[in-house]
């Protein structure tokens, strides 16, 4: 193929890295920020889909794309963007940390039938983050953009369709389709009538391309792959197979295995998703990760994670007895949309910023 690049729009930023398939070198990488920080310091729940758009422009400015063949994208997942009869939003994104759908996914759960319904149809349980319970907080919520609501993507989904020149064709993978909770890893196939049930009505949804497949080529004559979620690409980036296991830390966090079988966990703990690469993706997601550190860096006065963790070292397992509970933002995993983190076991001999150091990273464990 000669030299290909991988883009990754997560929800902090649009991160490109070129390279020469031939030899594996890495050329060149590109890095532009997004707007992630509210005025009060939280993330927001909805984003202009524009503004990822601004943000690969600038990751890929100076000539980084030059002489690329073919593109693979990554992004953030649970970003659901609503697209009216002309293909335009109809409404900023609703990004997947949002937790204002909670009230959403209980309805959901017992219009279907309970937990077991939903995870034997889709292999997960509406959660807030998901997109189908989204639709049912956007039909409830915001009963006019539901109406005007004509067809659904991700932000993966938004991304290939604008490099590839908004055709008429619209792709995601089995990836990031499986985390829709309207799209079944067991079956291979979408279920309307979930989404009906929570839009109130039919939407146009995006073909499901298989790992080998391409979504279609730019108007400069880039190829541009199916691409996936950004916790299939990070599956697939390491190369990870049946035995193993993986624990990711990014703006959220996630323990993931490959499995060749769907599972069917009713509690909801554990979202069956779909792989990079046609096998099956069992994940547990928390979604308190490195914000959790960069918010204790912060309060420490430390520059840097690097920073972070120096200091961490300087304390002991169990952190001198000081324990956080990191749900900063809520939590999925376990299920407490509305808590707070919480930081245990002060005493005058833990009360060091190495000790709080060493808490926040064994907080995420």
């Amino acid at each position: 193929m000669g030299i290909v690049a991988g883009l990754d729009s997560s929800p902090d930023f649009t991160r490109i890295v070129v390279c020469d398939t031939d030899t594996g070198a890495v050329l060149r990488q590109g890095y532009a920020p997004h707007p992630v920080e509210t005025e009060g310091g939280g993330r927001p729940s909805d984003v202009d889909p524009q503004a990822w758009l601004l943000s690969l422009g600038e990751a890929a400015s100076g000539g980084l794309l030059e002489g690329v063949q073919a593109i693979g994208v990554s992004a953030q997942q649970n970003a659901l963007i609503p697209l009216d009869t002309q293909g335009n939003t109809v409404r900023p994104a609703i990004v997947g940390g949002d937790r204002r759908a909670q009230v959403a996914a209980a309805d959901l759960i017992d219009t279907l039938g309970g937990r077991q319904a939903w995870a034997e149809a889709v292999g997960c349980v509406p959660q807030a983050a998901q997109p189908v319970t989204k639709l049912r907080w956007l039909a409830k919520s915001e009963p006019d953009a539901a109406l005007r609501t004509a067809g659904l993507l991700q932000a993966h989904d938004w991304l290939v369709w604008q490099l590839l020149g908004r055709p008429a064709r619209r792709t995601t993978d089995r990836g990031g389709a499986s985390g829709t909770g309207y799209w079944s890893a067991a079956t291979g196939a979408y279920r309307p009538d979930l989404v009906e049930l929570a839009l109130g009505h039919q939407a146009l949804l995006p073909d499901v391309l298989g790992p080998s497949e391409a979504a279609g080529t730019t108007p400069e004559g880039l190829l541009i792959s199916a691409g996936t979620g950004e916790t299939m690409a990070a599956a697939f980036g390491l190369g990870i197979g049946l035995g193993d296991a993986v624990v990711s830390l990014g703006a959220s966090g996630s323990v993931m295995a490959v499995h060749p079988e769907a599972l069917v966990d009713s509690s909801g703990m554990i979202t069956s998703l779909a792989d990079a690469t046609g096998m099956h993706l069992p994940v547990v997601t928390t979604m308190n990760a490195v914000r959790t550190l960069r918010g204790a860096a912060e309060l420490l006065g430390v520059s840097d994670l690097e920073g972070l963790s120096d200091l961490a070292m300087k304390s002991t397992p169990g952190s001198h007895g000081l324990v956080m509970l990191p749900y900063l933002e809520g939590e999925r995993t376990p299920n407490l949309p509305h808590t707070a983190g919480t930081l245990a076991g002060l005493r005058r001999e833990s009360m060091r910023p190495e000790h709080l150091a060493r808490a926040a990273f064994e907080g995420m464990l």
